[in-house]
């Protein structure tokens, strides 16, 4: 006979309200988990994809992920004469907001450098790559365009002759992908006011499509194979005027500096979800054992030994830490996948929480444990 499942048998409705309320607060922690988890994946979607070794950004910047970075347009044919360097495109990524067909929509548009850079990086759905230096997009599903559609922005119309998937900014705004002209356009695009303002005040005959050079937010190298990508970076760096980034330094940017006060938070708010679970488990096994104090005497007098009370104690603690993280990972899969925001949930982080809870489990059923041990057998009596 198990004395624990007698004993959750007889307090069936507490075990299970128990349960329920250890399952949901799991819940939270898978999601607050799988939410930042999923802000980083959609954080690295563009640096992974696009294949490039070196970038080459403004100087003294983190580069386009980071904070704001601006380079000449035509830093591209000064970077591709270095030795060691394969081929150069430029980029550019800003978020803005439009009003399409009289609805605001934020996206984030992103140039490539057609004709070196079609996006064949880009995993689509729906339709083609880039096959035209003007007035064609990419769009990613999020946004609602299919392929066929004209977008207005600003004074030119934009066909979508691809549709995206999972390619959205760290905002979770959908990237529309043009060229690097049409992002420069849409860019610095201004109201009639205001270029007129600019020519009165900077005497500049800005017509709002930009200047004859325009700038591009950095340029992306990819070396030849074999060439050592350290005397690529060196050789750039003398310059004087750029700063250059690796990949990992691209993520490592981004991930300590924009995103990093978002994982001390959340790594708080789960750490205080954890103790709250085994406050709960805790109160739930220490106020059974309270009831059962009769009970635990006599198993004494009969001369049941002190393990036998404790692995009682300790199986109950187990099973609503087991049953509640069962539920838990249940809704995660039922309702995170219908969520606006990528929610990442990985089964290195379902893995690490399942430790922990059976761990916090068996310690909050340490409080139950000392004071059954403190029952005498002589209390059966009173």
């Amino acid at each position: 006979m198990n004395l624990a499942i007698k004993d959750i048998r007889h307090n069936l409705l507490r075990f299970i309200l128990t349960v329920f309320g250890v399952g949901l607060l799991m819940a939270a922690t898978i999601g607050m988990l799988g939410m930042y988890r999923g802000i980083v994946y959609e954080a690295l979607i563009v640096i992974d994809g696009i294949g490039a070794d070196l970038w080459v950004v403004e100087g003294g910047k983190s580069g386009p992920f980071a904070e704001s970075s601006a380079v000449p347009a035509n830093l591209d044919r000064r970077v591709a004469g270095v030795a060691g360097v394969a081929a150069t495109r430029r980029f550019i990524q800003y978020n803005q907001q439009f009003d399409v067909d009289g609805a605001p929509l934020r996206m984030s548009v992103t140039g490539v450098d057609y004709p070196s850079d079609s996006g064949s990086w880009i995993p689509l759905t729906a339709g083609r790559h880039v096959q035209s230096n003007r007035y064609e997009a990419i769009a990613d599903k999020t946004l609602g365009l299919a392929v066929g559609d004209e977008i207005r922005l600003g004074r030119d119309s934009y066909t979508i002759v691809g549709v995206s998937t999972g390619q959205v900014d760290m905002g979770g705004d959908g990237l529309l992908f043009v060229t690097i002209p049409d992002a420069q356009v849409i860019n610095q695009l201004l109201p009639s006011e205001a270029i007129l303002l600019n020519r009165a005040a900077k005497g500049k005959t800005r017509m709002g499509l930009g200047d004859d050079t325009g700038s591009v937010a950095a340029v992306i190298v990819e070396t030849l194979p074999g060439a050592n990508k350290e005397v690529v970076r060196d050789a750039i760096k003398r310059w004087g005027d750029v700063e250059v980034l690796t990949q990992q330094d691209q993520e490592t940017l981004l991930l300590d500096g924009r995103l990093g006060k978002l994982r001390v938070q959340i790594l708080a708010f789960t750490t205080m979800t954890l103790l709250i679970c085994c406050a709960v488990i805790a109160l739930t096994i220490y106020t059974m054992t309270i009831e059962k104090v009769a009970q635990i005497a006599l198993l004494k007098l009969i001369g049941a030994r002190d393990r036998v009370i404790i692995g009682m104690i300790a199986q109950q603690a187990g099973l609503i830490g087991f049953c509640g993280l069962v539920l838990a990972i249940a809704i995660s899969f039922t309702i995170y996948p219908r969520f606006p925001r990528t929610v990442l949930i990985t089964e290195s982080d379902l893995g690490v929480l399942s430790l922990v809870l059976m761990a916090l489990s068996l310690a909050a059923s340490w409080f139950a444990i000392r004071r059954a041990l403190a029952v005498r057998a002589q209390e059966v009596l009173a």
